[in-house]
């Protein structure tokens, strides 16, 4: 069986990426700074930008980038309180609702957003519907590891508290397409986060799980490692973990929050002497390697996989250089024609029923906007 391994061709125009400038906390202005590095670096980049037209045209004169994004004026955008079933019902007019729908309508190759992640589930699966085959989507976010290529893929980390063994054995499928299209791993190793690596412990459909993603292996064309532990997310045994969306998010913000922690002591620890502050000065280079290092910046942005369409959830708090990034995947996967690739992936081994009828979508949509 072939997959997913061979490049794409240079895609022919611009690369056109919708985004919802009034999402995150630090507001347009930092979107519209992100969109700028974004445009430093990248010739193939345009933008359709959603928000106010009022705020957004002078940020973006004043950055000379009217020849590389189309303002398009929507007054009302998604606070991050919002409940995402009262989005889905009432929020057409919002910033997120239209940058979405313009990932629907063609417009644009991919969406990328700040705003609150519930509601941006909930509008991309109604819009955008889930692949056939998939039951539920997942979040997957890259996470800075021992492997060469720097990271390892890790889903689902919030889509969806719940996982049953053959949403697991799902997001095993769409985990392996990522990691070849993200990171090109011809055959990624694949590991099933549990309490314990012995094929007893776990949840019963945990175990389950473990069965089906081994049986699916061979002709999916990854390597099942089994069971993996917590300390082995960072670590270069597997290239893909999978788990239910609770336990992936606990993990996530702990990871991001021990990052912040280990930066804050090694300020204060090289702070508290004249000898500290002289023995930071000669280790400046390698401080400063560590700290892009597990700069949850560099990595900021989670793709929802299973969808019709490639939508990044930017981090509500990110900045220019999280904005730059979430936009470099977006790019990224939206020129390699991912999610098609993936909808081929998973409907060749057919692990799961047709899709729902649309009334049914808007259901399951709103149950796990919960």
């Amino acid at each position: 069986m072939t997959e997913d391994t061979t490049p794409s061709g240079e895609a022919p125009g611009r690369i056109t990426i919708a985004i919802d400038a009034m999402g995150g906390d630090l507001g347009p202005a930092a979107v519209v700074a992100g969109i700028s590095k974004s445009v430093a670096k990248n010739p193939k980049i345009a933008f359709l930008v959603f928000g106010p037209e009022d705020e957004l045209k002078p940020l973006i004169a004043k950055r000379k980038l009217a020849d590389r994004c189309e303002v398009r004026d929507v007054r009302e955008f998604v606070k991050m309180e919002d409940k995402p079933a009262q989005v889905m019902r009432h929020g057409k007019g919002t910033t997120m609702w239209a940058a979405i729908h313009a990932v629907k309508n063609g417009d644009a190759d991919a969406v990328v957003s700040c705003g609150n992640t519930g509601a941006l589930m909930a509008v991309s699966m109604l819009a955008l519907r889930k692949l056939p085959g998939v039951d539920r989507p997942a979040i997957a976010i890259l996470w800075p590891s021992q492997n060469p290529g720097g990271f390892n893929v890790m889903l689902d980390v919030g889509a969806d508290v719940r996982a049953d063994a053959k949403d697991l054995v799902q997001y095993a499928l769409m985990g392996a397409s990522y990691a070849r299209n993200g990171l090109g791993l011809a055959r990624p190793r694949i590991g099933l986060l549990n309490v314990g690596t012995e094929e007893n412990k776990g949840r019963p459909d945990i175990r389950e799980a473990h069965d089906q993603i081994a049986r699916a292996a061979p002709d999916a064309e990854f390597e099942f490692v089994g069971f993996i532990e917590g300390g082995d997310i960072p670590s270069n045994r597997v290239d893909v973990i999978v788990t239910d969306g609770f336990t992936g998010n606990v993990a996530l913000k702990t990871g991001e929050g021990t990052a912040s922690l280990i930066r804050e002591l090694l300020r204060e620890a090289f702070r508290a002497t004249p000898l500290s502050r002289i023995a930071a000065l000669l280790a400046l280079t390698s401080l400063r390697r560590l700290s892009k290092r597990i700069d949850p910046r560099r990595v900021n942005g989670g793709v929802f996989l299973g969808l019709n369409g490639t939508v990044v959830k930017s981090h509500g708090s990110a900045d220019a250089t999280g904005v730059t990034a979430a936009i470099k995947l977006a790019f990224r996967l939206a020129e390699s024609r991912f999610h098609q690739r993936l909808a081929a992936r998973v409907a060749s081994l057919d692990l799961s029923p047709q899709d729902a009828h649309p009334e049914q979508v808007e259901k399951t949509a709103g149950e796990q906007a919960k």
